[in-house]
């Protein structure tokens, strides 16, 4: 047995890898490129389910599914010493305990799953086992944040027990959930790891990095005991679990990858209010044209997404001729829907539409940053149609950046950012643009 396990991300958007690097990202989850993961010499890899796109029903079959076809490379490969882990937001929106449940269902038996939202380099801290968001000097319950309001991930806490008691109807009530606060992780919890039993709930603190890395090392500690462990997380304990070194080109320097010093492109789809601030500030910057999808015409009628598209490509054609950045962006008001369903409906219709756009860039791009988890997904797997990406590493704290491969048919060897909707500044899009715009 290798003395450290294989740490597999079922991650619902792509934007999860945002604090490591040098590892898989996997668009596809057949057997034979789940141990193509597997092999890989990276401890981590992930998969890209993209399941926070989905309806619940469907984010637990495609999870189901994952497990399934994983079961199976896992046998095949002979890898019994892993760790899974449900990559989510580390605002806590999504399918919880949806996709765990199936997890545990296709994967199990665990003694444990824990929640570990903290998110450091996005200021999502957890202290009491309360979830903090922190914006400048201002530390608020994500309970109070817009996050909460999310129209399908809707929640009413942020002290995490009461979280899960939500979330989970009260099959598991707050009383039930085990607390690792900062006193005990950082006093060292080894003995009360290797009590947990039946899938027992924990959640978990975090103010700083050190504090996660000091609890990676006793779950590393209780897993290689024989203790099995799953995880719902967000990005900062990934960093703890894997123990990376730094990544190999600093964030300062990821121009060099840009492809003969070209003038890129910009796909935003997120249009949460700290998307449109960066949009605003980047949208100043010379060298950039800002070419608007007014979303509002697929509503009524199915044949402007046509006329709309071949408008946009043109704008985008002209912008790339001139030597400028095209940035191609949703149009920023919040639409309302009936229900769930229709809002879910009509976000793949948009996306089908920024996809068809992405297709049609023009093929000599320098570089493309996507902005948006979902719209970062869909980027990946259906615009440039990747099955694996290698993650290059963070181009900002937060923003992965991938490379194509050599051999794609339309943007071989392009670098391509992910950028959460929810990570960063007012100027941290100009701050990403700016790197892959400087001269080398």
């Amino acid at each position: 047995m290798s003395n450290k396990p294989k740490i597999i991300v079922l991650d619902d958007d792509p934007t999860g890898s945002q604090t490591v690097h040098s590892c898989l990202l996997l668009m596809h989850w057949d057997v034979d490129t789940l141990r193509t993961g597997l092999q890989d010499d990276s401890p981590i890899f992930f998969v890209l389910t993209n399941t926070r796109s989905l309806t619940p029903e469907s984010a637990a079959s495609v999870t189901k599914e994952v497990c399934q076809n994983l079961k199976i490379a896992l046998n095949a490969e002979g890898v019994d010493y892993f760790l899974i882990v449900s990559r989510s937001d580390s605002t806590l929106r999504g399918h919880y305990p949806i996709e765990t449940d199936a997890i545990a269902q296709e994967l199990g038996p665990f003694d444990a799953h824990f929640l570990v939202p903290a998110f450091f380099e996005g200021g999502r801290i957890t202290r009491d086992s309360v979830h903090y968001l922190i914006v400048g000097d201002v530390t608020t319950p994500v309970h109070e944040t817009e996050f909460a309001h999310d129209s399908v991930f809707s929640y009413h806490h942020s002290y995490l027990p009461k979280y899960v008691e939500e979330k989970t109807q009260g099959r598991i009530s707050a009383e039930a959930v085990k607390r690792f606060v900062l006193a005990d992780i950082r006093a060292g919890s080894l003995e009360r790891l290797l009590k947990l039993n039946g899938n027992q709930c924990a959640v978990v603190d975090g103010e700083t990095q050190d504090d996660l890395n000091h609890f990676a090392v006793d779950i590393l500690a209780a897993a290689s005991q024989g203790k099995r462990f799953l995880f719902r997380s967000a990005a900062s304990i990934l960093t703890a679990l894997a123990a990376l070194p730094p990544q190999p080109i600093a964030a300062e320097n990821m121009a060099q990858y840009v492809r003969q010093g070209k003038p890129g492109a910009v796909i935003v789809g997120s249009h949460v209010k700290k998307t449109t601030q960066q949009l605003e500030a980047l949208l100043q910057l010379e060298g950039t044209v800002g070419i608007e999808v007014n979303v509002a015409l697929l509503l009524d009628d199915a044949n402007q997404s046509g006329a709309l598209l071949t408008e946009i490509q043109e704008s985008t054609r002209a912008a790339h001729e001139a030597g400028k950045t095209p940035v191609v962006y949703t149009s920023r008001q919040e639409l309302n829907f009936k229900d769930v369903e229709t809002r879910l409906e009509f976000g793949e219709k948009v996306s089908g539409l920024l996809m068809d756009i992405v297709r049609g860039l023009p093929s000599d791009i320098g570089f493309l940053i996507s902005k948006g988890g979902i719209t970062s997904n869909d980027v990946l797997s259906t615009g440039l149609a990747l099955t694996s990406a290698r993650l290059l590493g963070q181009i900002l704290a937060g923003c992965s950046m991938v490379l194509t491969s050599s051999d794609h048919p339309q943007f071989p060897d392009l670098p391509v950012v992910l950028f959460p909707g929810n990570v960063g500044d007012a100027d941290a899009l100009v701050t990403v643009y700016q790197r892959l715009t400087v001269p080398i």
